[in-house]
């Protein structure tokens, strides 16, 4: 029996979309090397919201693109240190939030920090793909959007 025979198959990068967050289209990189998805964020504004704590945070979904902005605002789950691929060590807010990807979407938790020097403005860890999807790390884009979305 193929115990994969249920899951989704990504490539290591895929075109995903955050339908919780308004975000229609953003490209991930999928990191099964990562615990935690990452989301790129600035402008993190925390606030309260009938007692549940809440941010407000803006991104920039594309890659090279710094005029198109998404505002989000999300429940905050919690505030975690985190540390990333070079060992440096951050404190982050986690959200949760749904993932998208092709005709497939399921809730998963994300951080959010800057990622204005990364290649993808979107990490997808390990355990938003557990018991979900698994990965072919030699494909890119087999369930996601396989271009760049039109601006405006």
């Amino acid at each position: 029996m193929n115990e994969t025979t249920d899951l989704v198959t990504l490539g290591w990068r895929e075109w995903v979309s955050l339908p919780g967050l308004g975000v229609e289209a953003i490209k991930a990189k999928v990191d099964t090397g990562a615990r935690t998805s990452a989301i790129h964020a600035f402008e993190l504004e925390p606030f309260s919201e009938e007692g549940k704590p809440r941010i407000r945070f803006r991104i920039h979904p594309l890659q090279k693109d710094q005029t198109t902005i998404a505002t989000c605002t999300a429940d905050i789950l919690d505030k975690r240190v985190v540390t990333d691929s070079g060992g440096h060590r951050e404190e982050r807010f986690v959200i949760s939030t749904e993932l998208g990807i092709g005709g497939y979407c399921w809730p998963m938790e994300a951080t959010l920090t800057a990622r204005d020097n990364m290649l993808f403005r979107m990490l997808i860890g390990r355990t938003a793909l557990n018991g979900r999807a698994c990965v072919n790390p030699a494909r890119s884009y087999l369930v996601g959007k396989k271009r760049r979305p039109k601006k405006g």
